[in-house]
């Protein structure tokens, strides 16, 4: 039996837990939450309700012994309709065939993931917030842009997951659900789970999957007997290309996986948010794996079935109409719904418009951890004003942009992958290179600044990755010198220059960082 399982005194075992180098210092200093009274503190107290903000978690308090859960969060966030409606921009956006698509999903989702599975593991080993622990990997200016950005990117988040379901509760039973009431009903029901925080959401999130995935199992099930697959790319005479090539399609796979590595990646910013609650010495390849499969499992099997649900509209009519008067939504009920499976697929419909809740509750639970990090005065709000707050703003963005969701949501993507390929390029530059390994953290003091790097550094690389996504970038409101040279159309490279170009400037100048402040 471990000394923690006696019951030894925690800052003793904290101070052996050194991982044999004396530099890391891990004592936990007694941190307690702001204090709350009312109704709220009531409802808190009734249900178990976390108050926390983004002080630090202290070992006493780290009781969640299931790594599964680790796996689960993400699993039930990920089998979504808004990945569904990823895959669907395949050939519905890029006009990509089948196997191309497939190819797409399993490398860029793989790459995405990868720093989320990592960056998991900090959590547990820290008890600390994933923008609190930026400021040991990116110093405390470029904590503070990327926790911006970040609340700004789950807010985009937040409506284009909206979109995409109010689009499917609209359409069902004739259209009497307006769009703006869909989009309220979801941010209702989000607002509804994060009040309660971790251990209500990890709860939700352990169990919301199955009637997804059986929703998704339906839809496999219609779309065979339909018979509406089609591999390839059409062309001039009415044959089918297996495989497409040329620089412009090109262009468009790297477009793609642009979309889909935001996406994957989308998560890195809040990804130690969801196992600070974990114990200090949870295996953290364990973590690692099984973050990884539960994110990779759910986004390669939805993106699939929407790549290969989209090629419908290449056959058949009601497909074609449907997808293009209400875009996935019409897709949806044109598998589920219109000469199918009829109320009970409406009742189905019904369902995966409402998993939008399991992917938004990260968000909007993450979005207040930003906030409070992103100014100490913040900090001083509780934590569910700040959530409420994230979704009145997801609202008022989703019902204007209701109707141009597939451009909203392939932009936000590729502008959400630039900013994350940043992110990873410095802070696994710091980690790797100059820290050298969780052995020499020192998070005793994660509120003194004199604990980490000053930052100069990783402002200077966030303004060389911004110059490499200038350049890379192809969207509709603005084209890259080098991007708008792939293929017809473009491509955009924008997130591999912005990681690139990031990378070099920050392992040029950080050298000269630790010479001159010595940290």
């Amino acid at each position: 039996m471990s000394d923690l399982e006696k019951g030894a005194d925690i800052k003793g075992y904290e101070k052996d837990f050194n991982y044999g180098d004396e530099s890391f210092t891990n004592e936990v200093t007694e941190t307690e939450p702001t204090k709350l009274t009312g109704i709220y503190a009531n409802l808190m107290e009734m249900f178990h309700g976390e108050t926390r903000g983004i002080e630090r978690i202290p070992e006493k308090e780290k009781t969640q012994t299931s790594l599964l859960t680790a796996a689960s969060m993400w699993f039930s966030a990920n089998l979504v309709i808004a990945t569904f409606s990823l895959g669907a921009l395949s050939y519905g956006v890029y006009k990509l065939d089948f196997g191309t698509a497939v190819l797409c999903i399993i490398f860029f989702n793989i790459l995405g993931a990868t720093p989320v599975a990592f960056y998991s593991c900090f959590g547990a080993k820290f008890g600390l917030r994933q923008m609190v622990l930026s400021r040991y990997l990116v110093g405390n200016a470029g904590m503070r842009i990327f926790a911006l950005i970040n609340c700004i990117a789950c807010v985009g988040w937040g409506a284009v997951n909206i979109i995409s379901s109010a689009q499917l509760l609209h359409i069902v039973n004739g259209g009497v659900l307006p769009p703006w009431a869909g989009c309220l009903i979801l941010v209702v029901c989000t607002i509804l789970v994060t009040f309660f925080g971790y251990n209500v959401i990890h709860a939700y999130e352990k169990w919301s999957w199955i009637p997804n995935l059986c929703v998704f199992i339906a839809i496999i099930c219609r779309l065979s007997m339909d018979g509406v697959f089609k591999n390839g790319v059409p062309q001039e005479d009415g044959t089918y290309k297996s495989w497409g090539s040329g620089e412009t399609y090109a262009g468009n796979v790297l477009s793609f996986g642009g979309s889909i590595f935001g996406f994957a990646a989308g998560w890195t910013l809040f990804a130690a948010d969801y196992t600070v609650y974990m114990r200090t010495d949870a295996n953290p390849h364990y973590i690692f794996s099984l973050v990884l499969a539960g994110l990779c499992v759910p986004l390669i099997f939805t993106m699939t079935l929407g790549a290969a649900a989209v090629t419908g509209i290449k056959t058949s009519d009601k497909y074609a109409d449907l997808y293009g008067e209400y875009s996935i939504g019409g897709l949806v009920y044109a598998i589920l719904c219109q000469d199918s499976l009829h109320r009970f697929g409406e009742f189905l419909s019904v369902v995966l418009a409402m998993s939008t809740v399991c992917n938004n509750i990260p968000n909007m639970y993450s979005i207040a951890l930003g906030a409070q990090c992103f100014w100490s005065q913040f900090a001083k709000v509780p934590r569910i004003v700040w959530t409420i707050v994230g979704n009145c703003l997801t609202l008022a963005i989703c019902i204007p942009g209701y109707y141009s969701f597939e451009s909203i949501m392939e932009n936000l993507m590729n502008i959400i992958g630039y900013d994350l390929a940043i992110y990873d390029a410095i802070t696994f530059s710091e980690h790797f290179i100059h820290i050298g390994g969780f052995k020499n953290y020192d998070v005793s003091g994660y509120n003194d600044k004199s604990k980490y790097n000053p930052g100069w550094a990783g402002l200077f690389a966030i303004c060389c990755g911004a110059a490499g996504v200038v350049i890379g970038m192809d969207q509709t409101w603005y084209v890259g010198k080098v991007g708008g040279k792939i293929g017809e159309f473009g491509g955009d490279i924008g997130f591999e220059l912005a990681g690139a170009f990031a990378f070099i400037g920050y392992n040029l100048t950080r050298p000269f960082e630790k010479k001159y402040f010595g940290r």
